[in-house]
């Protein structure tokens, strides 16, 4: 049986909660090429292409060379493309989708590279690698508002008041460098991603779906601090965004929708004395541990999903749902 439509894979930077919507769960195995603890770069280009490479690789093999990701599959075969995140739209997680580069803080390359790209709606920080470069004298965002795209950002507007068009390419920066935690104001997270769900549903044309990547980056950084109350904050508000997407995928009825993290961070665990509201928290690291990572999936296709596998085998999952011929109506 064809899937119609795929909505894509739907992340969070550090997998701590559970999402009883989701009836299938799985787990993958994170490890790079070159070290048993990844970094989101190798693990995140795992996801888009379905192979190993190594710590701080975005979007390419062990070898340098670039690998095809399934957004770029998804844009061969005319799905609309979107990108939302909580961190920079040029940091890994985000970045391995449309970037090819060898090291993951070529920011000003990266950036160009989206701007150059095919990828329809994205919504995330990191506005002074557009058009503050110092690489180079362009703006990258008034080129793509020349080249007909609706580009906004914090400057001139709060993403509530943006206004994406059906058929315009759709650009929000959100801040100027890295994004505010969500405790300190930031709000955009889903509202981007409902809106996001809006534009990308009504531009696909063809029937045949779209591609929609999020990320909850910050609830990662809360791992890096080793704070608690940082990582709830986050992992609050992307199980919000993950509700809302639920309710979409329920209602349309062929969406996909998979969660799952790049890796785990601070080796987190939950203490004895803890109860629902008041966590105790504890770290054994400031950086990201080699623990199993728990996938959710919701939706046709979804059972693929179960089972222990390779980070690479959800590539391997998502590219065959996607390219699968979608079936002609019996005479």
């Amino acid at each position: 049986m064809g899937v119609t439509q795929i909505s894509a894979a739907l992340y969070s930077n550090n997998n701590t909660i559970a999402f009883e919507r989701m009836p299938v769960v799985g787990l993958h195995k994170s490890y790079s090429s070159d070290n048993l603890v990844t970094d989101s770069a190798a693990g995140a280009t795992a996801f888009s292409c379905g192979v190993k490479t190594y710590n701080g690789a975005i979007g390419v093999k062990p070898d340098g060379t670039a690998c095809e990701t399934l957004l770029e599959v998804a844009e061969q075969r005319g799905l609309p493309t979107g990108l939302v995140a909580t961190s920079t739209i040029v940091h890994a997680t985000p970045d391995y989708f449309y970037a090819h580069v060898a090291k993951r803080d070529m920011y000003e390359e990266i950036a160009l590279e989206l701007a150059e790209s095919g990828v329809d709606y994205f919504v995330g920080g990191g506005r002074q690698f557009f058009d503050q470069r110092k690489s180079d004298s362009r703006n990258l965002l008034a080129e793509m508002s020349d080249a007909g795209a609706v580009v906004s950002s914090y400057f001139e507007e709060t993403f509530a008041e943006t206004k994406p068009k059906t058929g315009q390419r759709f650009a929000y920066l959100s801040s100027l460098a890295d994004p505010l935690p969500r405790a300190q104001g930031r709000d955009y997270l889903e509202v981007a991603t409902t809106r996001g769900l809006e534009y990308l549903s009504s531009s696909d044309t063809s029937g045949q779906g779209f591609f929609f990547m999020v990320e909850g980056s910050q609830i990662d950084w809360g791992g890096h601090a080793n704070d608690s109350e940082y990582i709830i904050s986050e992992a609050i508000e992307f199980s919000e965004t993950v509700d809302a997407v639920l309710d979409f995928a329920a209602a349309d009825g062929e969406t996909l929708v998979v969660v799952t993290a790049d890796h785990e961070t601070g080796g987190y665990a939950i203490n004895n004395g803890s109860s629902l509201g008041n966590i105790k928290g504890a770290f054994t690291s400031d950086y990201h541990t080699a623990d199993l990572i728990p996938v959710f999936a919701y939706g046709p296709g979804a059972e693929l999903f179960a089972g222990l596998y390779e980070n690479t085998a959800i590539y391997d999952k998502l590219f065959a749902l996607m390219t699968a011929a979608k079936e002609s109506p019996q005479d």
